[in-house]
């Protein structure tokens, strides 16, 4: 969004308007849902209630913005409760300002006219692009990363009809810090590494921050520019994650890949800044719904499949492989292997064997975890589960 000093200063009022909403509702869900609590059991819709009986009395300046940047927070609290019993989710935290800088409308609240949007209590706001999706508008949400602001337009669309994948077979793909993915067919795709290439000026502005005066406009404008480095940084990842995964995606109709304990993997201290900064988890979720969309499998192998350490011509297994091992010779066969090209395939030989079992009743490969797939009709968006 392109908007004008004016715009920016209602969107940073409403910003901090579902920021109270969320945070005050969040205080008085957790007083009531203590076991000692003598309050009633606390929901959405009556803290949204209570809030409106209120707001004009004790909170007057929640008036100045629309109404649904407070009442769409509470109602994102609710759902965050949610997935809190359901345990799909931790404990709900406070929002803060300057990370959670958002707020939501509904789609009676709003309008879209070309590379226009209208808000209330506000007018026109331009915007770079105009909305790429015909269906119905579902809400939007106004939120700012470093100096820009960003509409996420919610659109009910059809189901998309993206071309299928091409029939080059089957991939495997194994992810390292050397290399971001290297393929069964022997490419090799190196990661932009973004965070290392700007570490110097990280740390620089870093500094810079920490010697302005707490409050004052310029430790503002330093706090900007840091910002704006590290936002750069996440575009660079995510561009170059978005052009491989899509890639893949569009060439292999099954592609294998390993379940990565990335959170573990984190806590090796030489590491940690290398692994963060290739972005493995986030690969795996565009690879999977990117897939799901064309019509393509994913076979995730198991998290202790020994893909580096077996060779992949006579499946013979080392006791040990250290990481700084980059080749080695199968001691059975006298192969000589690249160690992120005998993984891939590997992993390739897992998922082919993955396929079979699914369409005729076979057995897993080595390592795989058990495929559970009706054998009478693959499905094109079918999904290897893990049991």
């Amino acid at each position: 969004m392109k908007p004008n000093n004016k715009q920016a200063t209602y969107f940073s009022r409403a910003c901090g308007c579902a920021r109270f909403a969320y945070n005050w509702a969040l205080a008085e869900w957790t007083k009531a849902w203590k076991p000692d609590g003598y309050l009633p059991k606390p929901n959405q819709m009556a803290l949204r209630r209570k809030l409106n009986s209120i707001k004009r009395e004790q909170f007057p300046w929640m008036t100045e913005v629309t109404k649904c940047a407070p009442q769409l927070a509470i109602i994102q609290l609710g759902q965050a409760f949610q997935n809190f019993f359901a345990k799909r989710a931790k404990y709900p935290t406070w929002r803060q300002k300057g990370v959670h800088d958002r707020f939501s409308i509904s789609n009676d609240q709003f309008s879209i006219n070309d590379k226009t949007i209208r808000i209330p209590k506000l007018g026109c706001v331009r915007m770079t692009e105009s909305l790429r999706f015909n269906g119905k508008i579902i809400s939007a949400t106004i939120s700012r990363t470093a100096d820009k602001w960003f509409a996420s337009i919610t659109v009910e669309v059809p189901e998309l009809n993206l071309p299928k994948a091409e029939n080059q077979g089957e991939a495997g793909v194994d992810l390292g810090i050397h290399a971001l993915a290297t393929l069964s067919n022997g490419e090799t795709v190196r990661g932009p590494k973004p965070h290392k290439a700007q570490l110097n000026r990280l740390k620089r502005l870093s500094r810079s921050l920490s010697r302005k005066q707490k409050g004052s406009k310029n430790r503002d404008k330093a706090r900007r520019k840091l910002s704006m480095l590290h936002a750069r940084i996440a575009n660079v990842r995510s561009d170059a994650l978005h052009k491989l995964t899509t890639d893949l995606t569009s060439r292999f109709q099954t592609i294998g890949i390993e379940d990565l304990n990335v959170r573990g993997m984190q806590k090796n201290k030489h590491l940690s800044r290398s692994i963060n900064d290739m972005g493995f988890f986030e690969f795996r979720r565009q690879l999977e719904y990117k897939a799901e969309q064309r019509g393509g499998l994913i076979v995730v192998a198991d998290r202790f499949f020994a893909s580096s350490k077996t060779c992949s011509k006579c499946g013979y297994k080392l006791q040990t492989l250290p990481l700084s091992t980059r080749k080695w010779q199968c001691p059975k066969c006298d192969t000589e292997h690249d160690r992120d090209i005998n993984a891939a395939i590997n992993l390739k030989q897992l998922a082919v064997s993955s396929t079979v079992t699914a369409c005729g009743e076979g057995s897993t490969g080595p390592g795989s975890t058990r495929v559970k797939l009706p054998s009478t009709k693959q499905e094109a968006n079918s999904r290897f589960a893990q049991l």
